[in-house]
């Protein structure tokens, strides 16, 4: 979440890239002194304006103007405070990986698909393909420019500087189940050996039990040689 900061400020309470909110209280050739609440305003120099080159601050702020601005440069030490108003990043490259989910807005919409910025160096492509699993033919479709979406980086290639995200792969990476939370803990020797006695129990009393089924059937045998060799023994005794 991008850092804020409300009334009342200390200067020892500011961070890079932190966003304030302010009042243009003076104007000069090389820019503005902006008042965020602190003792002494901040310098936003005129190429902090745009992210195109600005010839006169004029063009772009008038006196007592309400503007929106981030924290560029602080020196607490000096009392030095510098604001930019070209909004800072927010996402490094480091962070845009495969699989990577992220909040972002979408800025311009062209017939191949829509750009979305998440707050990174540039804006990343969500190509028609990727907006939905239903066919869509052209992005207005799907979403409008303004509009808030969660997307899912596919690819990124950092010498080209462009960024392609994918919106109908948001589901996919939230349905994926948490391997951590899923994955059994492992049991501790206390169980081991307890699921060992308990195996061999079991096993021992399985062959008691087979033994006890199969005493019968052996007695019974032992019973009919007995009677066999009897009734033999009586037939040979006759003859004689």
């Amino acid at each position: 979440m991008e850092p804020t900061a409300s009334s009342p400020l200390k200067l020892g309470d500011l961070k890079l890239k932190m966003r304030l909110e302010g009042k243009v209280s003076k104007i000069g050739m090389a820019g503005a002194y902006i008042d965020v609440g602190l003792s002494q305003p901040g310098l936003l120099h005129i190429s902090q304006l745009s992210h195109t080159p600005v010839n006169r601050v004029e063009d772009v702020l008038k006196q007592g103007q309400q503007v929106e601005v981030w924290v560029h440069r602080l020196d607490a030490g000096a009392g030095r405070l510098e604001l930019t108003m070209i909004p800072p990043i927010q996402v490094e490259w480091k962070d845009l990986k495969p699989g990577a989910r992220f909040h972002g807005k979408v800025i311009r919409l062209e017939q191949f698909g829509a750009f979305i910025d998440v707050g990174a160096e540039r804006p990343g492509l969500v190509h028609v393909s990727e907006m939905s699993n239903e066919y869509v033919r052209n992005p207005s479709e799907v979403v409008k420019p303004g509009d808030e979406v969660e997307v899912v980086v596919l690819d990124i290639d950092r010498k080209k500087r462009q960024i392609r995200f994918s919106m109908k792969a948001v589901e996919a990476v939230s349905a994926e189940p948490d391997e951590e939370q899923e994955e059994a803990p492992l049991p501790t020797a206390m169980e081991v050996a307890f699921r060992q006695a308990m195996q061999s129990s079991s096993e021992a009393a399985g062959a008691a039990a087979q033994a006890a089924r199969s005493a019968p059937q052996r007695e019974s045998q032992e019973e009919i040689l007995t009677r066999t060799l009897r009734s033999r023994a009586r037939t040979s005794s006759s003859e004689q």
